[in-house]
């Protein structure tokens, strides 16, 4: 009877305890808790999370040269989770060079606060939003950079917030040329590197034409440095579509 009591109790301090599993990424066996998205509460505690912004287009948590000297810009503003600092330096890296793809679930969970962020802004500052039609696109990678890699970590991360945030993930860009990496480029460099890069995808772009209506899209990409990338992006989607479109940016670091 003892050993049929203990049976019984076991089964159920095992349905009652939290459920143990190895964090994504330090490994370590934890009892995860509930949105740390995936992580034990030491590496979650670690997050340098963005959570006053200092500049008020590109996001920035603190003081933003670059924003001073941008030229026109095509996107209203831009939002992104986290300081770009050395953890977050390697943890893209395991993610977007060594391919540890099951980092697109913590990295597109991360991007949810950037999104919110930028929602907490717009509630504040214009009434009526809500009955915007609203949808999620990426930036682009080459043909070849894909072959490299094997996926598209904006891609990925976007499909993520997407599934999250509740809009529609629409592929509206296509990568017209490959380029270098942009990381190691001077800001005039990539400027110059970017022109002609991104053209409109004919499918995604009839999809949002048919709407017939004002349209927001959220353009997702990893790291905002200049703001090159986007601005580019977001240049070619206000010269292709026929529709008015508001254009805002969610990236995962700063």
């Amino acid at each position: 009877m003892s050993s049929w009591w203990k049976g019984v109790s076991d089964a159920v301090f095992a349905l009652l305890s939290p459920k143990r599993e190895a964090c994504l990424l330090c490994n370590q066996m934890s009892s995860l808790a509930r949105g740390e998205l995936g992580l034990c509460h030491a590496c979650y505690s670690r997050i340098p999370w963005i959570r006053r912004v200092h500049c008020a287009f590109c996001g920035r948590g603190a003081y933003c040269p670059d924003c001073r000297r941008k030229p026109h810009t095509h996107f209203t503003r831009s939002r992104s989770a986290v300081h770009y600092e050395d953890t977050m330096k390697e943890l893209l890296a395991r993610y977007k060079y060594r391919g540890d793809e099951r980092l697109k679930r913590v990295l597109g969970h991360m991007l949810v606060h950037a999104f919110q962020l930028l929602q907490l802004e717009k509630a504040a500052s214009q009434a009526g939003l809500e009955q915007v039609r609203a949808c999620i696109t990426y930036v682009p990678v080459s043909e070849r950079r894909m072959q490299e890699r094997g996926f598209n970590q904006a891609e990925q991360m976007a499909i993520e917030l997407g599934g999250r945030v509740g809009l529609p993930v629409v592929h509206l860009l296509n990568r017209a040329k490959h380029t270098d990496k942009q990381s190691f480029k001077k800001r005039n460099e990539r400027i110059d590197d970017l022109a002609d890069v991104f053209e409109m995808d004919t499918k995604g772009q009839r999809n949002l034409d048919a709407l017939g209506a004002k349209v927001l899209i959220y353009i997702v990409d990893d790291v905002y440095t200049t703001g090159s990338t986007m601005n580019q992006c977001a240049m070619t989607l206000k010269k292709h579509m026929s529709i008015p479109v508001e254009i805002y940016g969610l990236t995962w670091a700063r």
